[in-house]
């Protein structure tokens, strides 16, 4: 038996606890002040209600980001080594399928997806969950030209530039803020994994 990978009894170890809900809260941060520093300079027709921003005006707004902004970093770094560590990413994401991946978003789509064990990810959890940690490093590479356009020149030219960064950032951001409502839908669809992301089980 495999010494890293977790009783069955365990859904969510308690480092990946940690770090979930350390996430939730640098997220729900950076997205909410992030909506006010757009605000301050709109890319499209559109601002965000100011009742829905975090930091008041655009100084209190950056603070904010920058400071959720290690949080998340070093969360995120946090949760990618533990992942690797214990070998998580192979038990719990391999192998991956994408036939496999539209039987199951068909089976989604017509509200037939089984989540009976939640020990286990379906095809369409495990191909959603690698994709946000994809996007979310695409996201912070994003905000490193954003944050020091001059510092990170070779990175600015790989995004196109600072303007196109920002729209790149922009984009990031709703597929991660989409990802989170649909989390949240699944989440209520499915009650016994809010239980296991609180207690372990």
């Amino acid at each position: 038996m495999n010494p890293t990978k977790p009783e069955k009894s365990v859904v969510h170890p308690l480092w990946l606890r940690i770090c979930h809900w350390i996430n939730v809260l640098a997220i729900t941060t950076m997205i909410m002040s992030g909506w006010r520093i757009y605000n301050a300079s709109p890319l499209f027709d559109f601002t965000f209600p100011r009742s829905a921003t975090l930091g008041g005006w655009l100084g209190g707004a950056l603070q904010w980001h920058f400071a959720a902004m290690w949080v998340f970093g070093l969360n995120g770094l946090i949760y990618i080594l533990m992942n690797l560590v214990t070998q998580r990413f192979k038990y719990r994401f391999a192998p991956l399928s994408v036939k496999q991946f539209m039987s199951d978003m068909q089976a989604a789509v017509k509200g037939r997806l089984a989540h009976a064990d939640i020990h286990q990810y379906n095809m369409v959890q495990k191909f959603a969950y690698l994709s946000v940690i994809i996007m979310a490093i695409a996201l912070v590479m994003s905000g490193l030209v954003l944050w020091k356009p001059v510092q990170f020149p070779t990175l600015r030219e790989l995004l196109g530039g600072y303007d196109v960064a920002r729209y790149i950032h922009f984009y990031l951001m709703a597929f991660i803020v989409g990802f989170i409502v649909v989390h949240i839908v699944m989440v209520a669809l499915v009650p016994k994994t809010f239980l296991a992301i609180l207690r372990g089980r």
